[in-house]
């Protein structure tokens, strides 16, 4: 298996998964994808097989697909590292739940932060520990989050010496306890930053160091956002989990509905269906920052500026620039990496959006990828945690409502509609309050979170002042520059 750029032009050299795997955005500023998704649709009874002796044998399973640099026998030992039941607080990893009237609950945030950025984390901080031990080097990890993706890759890292984290936050933009889940984390190789901006800028920042190719080859910047392949291979199988544990025969489909901001977790769904999982409808559920959902509906994207992108109760979606989207759109194009660059690194920059309603590729969205999408006001994410709660008697957290509230008029009957929890309601109590009176119960792993010291460092949307930090920071633990 060989990993190539969504802008890399024929002739381009491929990469092997542990290349990859460190480096994150590729060279010329596009995003690694296999150069074809493995065929699994014959080998579904293997898969139901797989999952019977747990998640993790699962994993394995599906993983060594994509990597084949990593011995059979290591990457098992990993994903049993990865999705144990002393990390997770369900021994299923993933449970998934029928509601009632078609509706499924995949439950993505059993992890120790309580998002389903756990998932694709906890995978990533063995493989890097993995990786860099055997290269008996070190990696320095640069990312930005609009919530949650910060304190998965924080705990996910915690303690590996090999491993430092910068990661770029918007200041003021994220729930309380989401802060206090990042930081109330002081340790030296754990370094928050609130950049005086809106999470798209703290996005650029991380691009333009990726960008700067001497920077980042200096001192040793890596990923751990989405845009790091290994993320959506890790999501994928719970894709894969759900359609399992959702249906009982094999030829039998699932539709799914995803809370989207940066396009990572629903590419994640793209890409197992392009494995032949079946995956029937893939749902793009967006709030009012409805730039996935706008493009889905018109064939249009149009990146929105900061005064544009607003503040809203579901804060983790609160995004303009969908990174993973540009994986989304070299597929759509049929792999076409010129048109992909020309969109993404010319267009884009240039106008701020690119239009693909006139063209064949986007008349056939639906029927060859499985792509629809809406989105939900504040309102209906109230309406909707007090409904599934009255219902139900589950309480979700307002991106799964989001889901929620999407995924009702697109579902099909006789097809589970599999939606996405993507956070514990805790993480976003004074929505949850709102809308059911109360607040949600804190798990007792978070007790004194809240009230814990808060160590963060302020900074403007400036790539210099970041470079800067980093050097400071490193040079302040004994790193040296490579030369």
């Amino acid at each position: 298996m060989r990993y190539i750029s969504t802008r890399s032009l024929p002739g381009s050299p491929a990469r092997r998964f542990s290349d990859i795997l460190l480096e994150g955005l590729a060279p010329d500023g596009g995003l690694y994808l296999p150069e074809r998704y493995p065929d699994l649709s014959e080998r579904l009874p293997e898969l139901r097989t797989a999952l019977d002796g747990g998640y993790a044998t699962l994993a394995a399973t599906v993983l060594r697909e994509f990597i084949d640099d990593i011995p059979v026998e290591d990457l098992q030992r990993l994903c049993a590292g990865a999705y144990s039941p002393d990390v997770f607080a369900s021994p299923q990893i993933v449970p998934v739940d029928e509601l009632g009237d078609g509706l499924w609950l995949a439950h993505t945030s059993e992890g120790p932060t309580a998002a389903f950025k756990d998932m694709a984390m906890q995978l990533l901080g063995q493989l890097f520990e993995y990786e860099l031990t055997r290269r008996d080097s070190t990696l320095n990890i640069l990312g930005a989050t609009s919530g949650d993706t910060g304190s998965a890759a924080e705990y996910a890292m915690l303690g590996r010496d090999r491993v430092t984290v910068f990661m770029l936050t918007p200041a003021g933009r994220m729930t309380p306890f989401q802060q206090a889940q990042m930081f109330s984390l002081n340790h030296p190789r754990i370094v928050n930053i609130a950049v005086d901006g809106v999470f798209d800028d703290c996005q650029d920042l991380v691009k333009s160091i990726s960008g700067d190719l001497e920077f980042k080859r200096r001192w040793r910047i890596g990923a751990v956002n989405s845009i790091n392949w290994a993320r959506l291979m890790a999501q994928s199988v719970y894709y894969i989990a759900s359609w399992i544990r959702a249906t009982t025969r094999d030829e039998q489909q699932i539709d799914v509905t995803v809370p989207s901001g940066n396009f990572g977790n629903i590419c994640a769904a793209h890409i197992a269906r392009q494995m032949g999982i079946p995956l029937g409808r893939l749902v793009v559920a967006t709030n009012e920052n409805d730039v996935l959902d706008e493009f889905f509906r018109t064939g249009v994207y149009r990146v929105r500026a900061a005064s544009e992108t607003p503040a809203t109760s579901s804060p983790s979606m609160d995004i303009s620039k969908a990174s993973n989207f540009e994986r989304f759109v070299f597929d759509l194009l049929g792999r076409d990496a010129a048109r992909t660059a020309e969109l993404f690194g010319h267009e884009l920059p240039r106008s701020g959006a690119f239009d693909l309603s006139g063209t064949p590729e986007f008349a056939s969205i639906a029927d060859r990828f499985g792509f629809t999408s809406g989105s939900s006001t504040h309102a209906d994410r109230i309406a909707t945690i007090r409904d599934v709660h009255e219902r139900f008697g589950v309480l979700i957290d307002p991106h799964t409502a989001d889901a929620v509230h999407v995924a009702g008029p697109r579902a099909r009957a006789g097809v589970p509609m599999v939606v996405v929890e993507t956070a514990l309601p805790v993480k976003f109590a004074a929505t949850v309050e709102e809308a059911i009176g109360w607040m949600p119960p804190l798990p007792p792993q978070f007790d004194g979170l809240l009230e814990a010291p808060r160590h963060v460092i302020d900074l403007p949307p400036d790539a210099g002042a970041l470079k800067r930090l980093i050097a400071d920071r490193l040079a302040s633990l004994g790193e040296l520059p490579t030369t």
